[in-house]
C-alpha cells in the first residue's frame, strides 16, 4: 500500500509504524486511521512480525484528532457532528486492535502527545518516552471526556486522583513525571532514544510472542476476577503454554546452558 500518512517498514522481525503528519503534529484524520487500519491487517497476516513499535516522525508522537478533519469539522453556528460515532466507528477499533494483537507493541513517545496520542500511547504493551517529551490530556478544554480507552487506561496506571487531575486541569506533564506516576515503563535521553528503542523491541522480537501476549491478557484480565477466578484463568493459560513449541524450547535451551530459539508459537 502506497502510505500518506504514515510510514511502515519491517526490520528484523519489527513491524516499525510511525505517525507520518509532522506539520500537523501527527494528529488523526480519516486517511490516517484508514492507514493505520491497513497496516495493522498486515501485521496480524505477517507471522515473520514479532514486535510493533508505534511512533511519530517529527517533534511529536501524536496530537490526538485533527480538528480540521472532515469528519469532526464544523462552524460554529451550525450542530457538531456526532463525535460519539466517529469514537465508535474509527477509535474504539483502533483500541480494540492494539489491545488485541497478536505480537507485543511498544509506543515509543519521541515528543508531544496529547488527546487521543496519549490514550493509543496507553493502549500498547510498554510505552517508552524520550526525555523531552510530554503528555497532555486537553479533553476539558474543549468541552470533552478522555476518550480512546484513556478514562478506562489512565486511573489503573496512575491512580483516580492522579488521573483526575490531569484529565480536569488539561496540565502537561513531562516523561519523567509519567514515569515516575507509573503511567510509562521508562524515560530515555533523547540522545540515546532510537537505539534505546530498537534494543527493547529485539529482546521482545528474540522472546516467546504467544507467552507475552497471554501475560499481557492475563493483566488486563485480572481486575475483572477474583482471586479464585484468576488462578484457575492462569491454570488454562499455562496449561495451553505448557504444551507450546516455545516452552519445550525454552526448558531445553535452560538444560542445555544455551540460548533458546523461540519460534514464537
Amino acid at each position: 500500500m502506497n502510505y500518506q500518512t504514515i510510514q511502515y517498514a519491517v526490520t528484523d522481525s519489527v513491524a516499525h509504524l510511525r505517525f507520518n503528519r509532522p506539520e500537523k503534529m501527527n494528529s488523526f484524520n480519516a486517511q490516517m486511521h484508514d492507514e493505520i487500519s491497513a497496516a495493522l491487517d498486515t501485521v496480524e497476516r505477517d507471522k515473520s512480525i514479532r514486535v510493533l513499535v508505534l511512533t511519530g516522525v517529527g517533534r511529536a508522537f501524536c496530537a490526538g484528532q485533527d480538528l480540521a478533519d472532515s469528519e469532526v469539522q464544523f462552524t460554529p453556528g451550525q450542530l457538531p457532528p456526532d463525535l460519539g460515532d466517529v469514537v465508535e466507528r474509527r477509535y474504539k477499533p483502533l483500541v480494540n486492535r492494539l489491545v488485541n494483537l497478536r505480537v507485543p507493541t511498544i509506543a515509543a513517545v519521541n515528543g508531544t502527545a496529547a488527546g487521543a496520542g496519549v490514550s493509543v500511547a496507553l493502549a500498547c504493551d510498554l510505552v517508552i518516552a524520550c526525555q523531552s517529551a510530554g503528555f497532555m490530556l486537553p479533553f476539558a478544554k474543549i468541552g470533552l471526556i478522555p476518550d480512546t480507552g484513556c478514562s478506562w487506561h489512565l486511573p489503573r496506571h496512575i491512580g483516580q486522583a492522579r488521573a483526575l487531575g490531569l484529565a480536569m486541569t488539561g496540565n502537561k506533564i513531562s516523561a519523567q513525571k509519567a514515569a515516575d506516576w507509573g503511567m510509562i515503563w521508562e524515560v530515555l535521553d533523547d540522545q540515546a532514544f532510537v537505539a534505546g528503542v530498537d534494543v527493547l523491541a529485539q529482546q521482545l522480537a528474540l522472546m516467546p510472542t504467544h507467552a507475552l501476549v497471554r501475560t499481557r491478557q492475563a493483566m488486563r484480565l485480572a481486575h475483572t476476577h477474583t482471586l479464585e477466578q484468576h488462578l484457575s484463568y492462569e491454570g488454562m493459560l499455562m496449561r495451553e503454554l505448557g504444551r507450546s513449541a516455545d516452552y519445550v524450547e525454552g526448558v531445553s535451551a535452560f538444560l542445555d546452558k544455551r540460548k533458546p530459539n523461540f519460534s514464537g508459537s
